[in-house]
């Protein structure tokens, strides 16, 4: 019985056929071993797994569907001898116990009597016929190896189990090392002293050992250690050893010397290797003749010069043929055994001249008396050839003064220089960012036709090579991406960028035209232009420097003049009392001298929507009373234009377009040659037209125009001055109320935001920090409005002076100046404004010097949608003698103080902020608070106990 170390235990058994002894042993199988059991019911079931399926051993039943199992075994043993069968049957006879034999049965087993017994039999039995097939197997194995590993002497032969360890070696492969074969067996095949001197070949003795463990054969050369006295070199074969079943029994590793072979294969490929190099890259010729000039030897380079190979040169005769008769005496060489550097000429195959230097020598070589060495010096003759034309190029260069003459220059000099007939520069033109073919030869002309103009965008092939500042170069322009005319004939062609200049183009017809020599030719004969462009450049830059310094001098004399008048005007207006003052003090001191032919001033006439004449002086000559001034935006007369406009009209020469435009005549009449009309403009309010007419042309250069253009902001300003001081001087005044709803108005944009009333009595407080106002907040929480108001843009900071439940007065620190600033600058008080969520109510007292007009087009084009409502006349004589009086007194933090206690309820009762309150929002100390009211009250009760009446009349 089977133990449970069985050999069954790694065994595959195929059953085959019914029974109940079949049964119970596929049942001991499985219960007693860990043999794989597999089974089938007839014959083609059998065969079928036995042919797909490895198997150890077959068990079939004599009895099986429509056949026997003999029948089965038969057709095993068609395929196989190897593979144990076992036959039992229930009704065995003598007759099936022959023919199971006959059949080649491995066993026949009778199956009867106590079923255990007999299953116990058939047990042993297939056990030992599984025990038998693998010894046999073991057998054969060995016998193959036998055969692959001694049969060849010559041969060191290892080999291996199937796990890579040493099995056996034949004697040669033991006569290879100095240790003991007993020792080294078991140990693995790359670990072993044939193969351990050196890492890299253990290494590779080990992947392909590997690899044959895998089942694939692998070959490596492997030398011998390098101290033996005589190193061989081995070329090792490694194969898998498989058994029927494929699988790996052993591996045997073959080792052939082939030192010699690999010597001889060295030496050979030196030998070839230095013959090769020598003899195929000489740039030199040698030839042997005999005394007649006959072809000895011929070097296989020769074609190098000539073209030619050594055949063709054997089969054009004697080297008289190829470089000429009479080329030495001979009487010389033999008396000095060698002449050098002899020059001549020859043709190559192409038909092309070289210009070479040969060598004589007398030499006694197989059958050869004379050994000729020919170098090829016909570049190096090129070269010396063109950098002396070059020279004379670079000569030329210095006198050229411009950048076409030196583009014409290079074009001439390129078919001497590069030996190329087709040539072009072109020149960049920074204003048009562009490149212009300025000069080209007539072969680029006849074989690429006209060259365009190439923009500076890298598109085209000159394009992109001065973007990039690269030199392209092609053998074949044809094969380039950015060729913009694929019909031309150029074919090799070269594109050279000339620094900022431009670009040096040359070609040829033939493909492959540029040897080095050009290529090195045609960057020296670059970059000798671009010194030259260089040096144009530099020269016009200095001249035209020295036209801008001239040029920069006459101006700066021509300011001085101007400056000097300007300082004369600058102190008249200060000193002028009024408008009629200033005017004709403008007019006359610009004429003053013969620089300005003609000047007036004039003011716009709202009403006739004219610009009337009322200053002038100079030579007039009646040119006023000549035109009439109209405003409009077709006017063309300048005067006109400007008032129109309200920027500077200058006009360089009026004679230009003298057809068109009817004033022209009457101003050229007058010698006036260019004129300057300049609008008198203070803080967005007109104050009319100054007009200043030249008798040269161009005699308003833009230093003298913006000159002029400060003169008139500040005649707009002497102006404005004198209204505002005219305004002080005046108790009678025009009280106008507009109404607006311009959301740019800080108080309108608060009053629609917040939803309130705000109430503006004027007072405006100027700091470096900004401008302040106070407004009065009612119909809506104090909080809420101040809130809304720091959310603004147009306010910087908001402070709470006063709050009474919905009414309020709050600070209002502003981004930009309050609109009461700009009104003062022309002498006009901002009284009041109430603004509510859907209008503004601006209230402006003007004086009666100040045209009531030129406020109420300021009011409208500061603010859109303006509406007048109301306009009535008031003497404050003693209500204005009395303020202007106070606040004379008053400094401005004196002011500020007194308005903040004001707008805080201080000087309510009962008091709705105490003094300590006010204090503490102005920023200082309670006794500093009550010193300035005090103060404040004393100088308010001083000036009016000068009283006056105030009388109002209404229109």
């Amino acid at each position: 019985m089977a133990g449970s170390d069985s050999i069954l235990d790694s065994a595959t058994v195929l059953l085959a056929g019914t029974g109940e002894w079949l049964d119970q042993f596929e049942s001991r199988l499985e219960s007693e071993t860990a043999a794989t059991v597999a089974r089938v019911r007839d014959k083609s079931e059998a065969l079928e797994h036995f042919q797909t399926q490895p198997i150890d051993c077959l068990v079939s039943g004599y009895a099986l569907e429509e056949t026997t199992g003999v029948d089965l075994l038969k057709e095993v043993r068609t395929e196989t001898a190897a593979l144990p069968v076992i036959i039992g049957t229930a009704s065995g006879s003598e007759t099936i116990a022959s023919e199971a034999i006959g059949a080649g049965v491995t066993d026949y087993v009778p199956v009867s009597g106590s079923m255990e017994a007999a299953v116990e039999a058939l047990l042993t039995r297939t056990e030992r016929a599984v025990r038998s097939a693998r010894r046999a197997s073991t057998q054969r194995d060995r016998a193959r190896q036998f055969d692959a590993i001694f049969n060849d002497s010559r041969t060191a032969t290892w080999v291996l189990d199937p796990d890579g360890s040493l099995a056996r070696v034949n004697q040669t492969a033991q006569e290879m090392v100095d240790e003991d074969i007993e020792l080294l067996v078991g140990e693995s095949f790359w670990s072993l002293p044939w193969w351990t001197h050196d890492e890299t070949t253990q290494a590779e003795v080990r992947q392909i050992t590997e690899r044959a463990l895998d089942g694939t054969f692998g070959n490596v050369v492997v030398p011998q250690p390098p101290h033996l006295d005589d190193p061989r070199v081995f070329d090792l074969s490694v194969r898998p050893v498989e058994n029927e079943q494929g699988e790996l029994v052993s591996i045997v590793v073959e080792g052939v010397d082939i030192t010699e072979r690999v010597e001889l294969e060295r030496d050979l490929r030196q030998s070839e290797e230095l013959h090769r190099v020598t003899l195929n890259n000489m740039t030199d010729t040698v030839l042997i003749t005999d005394e007649s000039g006959e072809y000895t030897y011929v070097c296989p380079n020769v074609h190098f010069i000539f073209g030619y190979t050594a055949r063709e040169i054997r089969e054009l005769g004697t080297i008289d043929e190829l470089l000429g008769e009479d080329l030495f005496d001979r009487d010389e060489l033999a008396d000095k055994g060698v002449l050098k550097n002899i020059e001549c000429t020859a043709t190559d195959k192409a038909g092309r001249e070289h210009t070479l230097l040969v060598n004589v020598r007398e030499v006694s070589i197989q059958d050869g008396t004379l050994l000729i060495s020919c170098r090829d010096i016909t570049k190096r003759k090129r070269r010396e050839e063109a950098l002396a034309t070059l020279h004379e190029t670079t000569r030329d260069f210095l006198y050229a003064e411009t950048h076409q003459e030196i583009a014409q220059q290079i074009v001439d000099d390129t078919a001497s220089v590069l030996n190329l007939n087709a040539s072009a520069v072109y020149l960049f033109d920074a204003e048009t960012n562009a490149l212009r073919p300025v000069a080209n030869s007539r072969a680029m002309r006849e074989l690429n036709g006209p060259l365009p103009t190439a923009r500076a965008d890298g598109k085209s092939l000159p394009s992109y090579s001065f973007v990039e500042g690269t030199e392209l170069l092609y053998d074949d322009v044809h094969e380039a991406s950015r060729l913009a005319n694929e019909a031309t004939d150029i074919r090799s062609a070269i594109y050279i960028p000339l620094g900022n200049h431009g670009v040096f183009v040359a070609g040829a017809e033939q493909v492959g035209a540029f040897e080095a020599v050009t290529r090195e030719l045609a960057d020296l004969l670059a970059a000798t232009a671009e010194a030259a462009l260089d040096r144009v450049t530099r020269e016009s830059r200095l001249r035209e420097q020295d036209r801008t310094l001239q040029r920069q001098n006459k101006q700066l004399t021509e300011l001085n003049r101007i400056n000097e008048t300007i300082r004369e005007i600058d102190q008249a207006l200060v000193q002028a009392e009024t408008r009629d003052e200033i005017y004709h003090t403008v007019c006359e001191l610009l004429t003053a001298d013969d620089r300005f032919r003609f000047a007036w001033v004039g003011t716009v006439d709202s009403t006739t929507n004219t610009v009337e004449p009322q200053a002038w002086a100079g030579s007039e000559r009646g040119y006023l009373d000549s035109q009439t001034f109209t405003m409009t935006k077709s006017a063309t007369e300048p005067a006109s234009k400007t008032a129109a406009s309200r920027e500077i009209t200058m006009v360089s020469n009026v004679a230009s377009g003298l057809r068109d435009e009817p004033w022209r005549k009457d101003a050229l009449a007058r010698d006036y040659l260019s004129v300057l009309s300049i609008p008198l403009v203070y803080n967005d309010l007109t104050h009319g037209v100054l007009t200043v007419y030249a008798p040269t042309q161009e005699a308003f250069g833009d230093t003298g125009k913006s000159v002029l253009a400060e003169l008139g902001e500040t005649i707009a300003s002497a102006l404005s001055a004198i209204e505002r001081k005219n305004a002080l001087l005046t108790t009678s005044m025009t009280r106008v109320e507009f109404a607006i709803t311009d959301p740019t108005f800080v108080l309108t944009r608060l009053a629609q935001e917040a939803a309130c009333t705000l109430s503006y009595q004027g007072g405006v407080q100027q700091s470096s920090e900004g401008s302040y106002v106070f407004v009065t907040v009612a119909d809506a929480p104090i909080d809420e409005v101040a809130e809304t108001a720091s959310q603004l843009v147009a306010i910087d900071d908001v402070q709470q002076i006063s709050a009474d439940g919905t009414e309020g007065v709050l600070r209002l620190r502003l981004t930009q100046p309050f609109f009461a600033l700009e009104l003062a600058d022309h002498g006009v008080v901002f009284q009041e404004a109430t603004a509510d969520p859907t209008t503004t109510v601006l209230v402006i007292d003007i004086p009666t010097s100040i045209d009531v007009r030129t406020i109420t087009q300021l009011v409208e084009e500061t603010f859109t949608s303006v509406e007048l409502r109301a306009k009535q006349s008031l003497d404050q004589s003693m209500e204005h003698d009395l303020y202007a009086r106070f606040l004379e007194k008053l400094t401005d933090r004196q002011l500020e103080v007194i308005q903040t206690a004001y707008y805080s309820g201080y000087f309510e009762s009962p008091r709705e902020n105490s003094g300590e309150e006010v204090a503490d929002t102005l920023g200082v100390s309670p006794p500093a608070f009550y010193k300035h009211a005090r103060t404040v009250q004393r100088k308010l009760f001083t000036t009016l106990f000068e009283e006056s009446t105030l009388s109002v009349t209404t229109p």
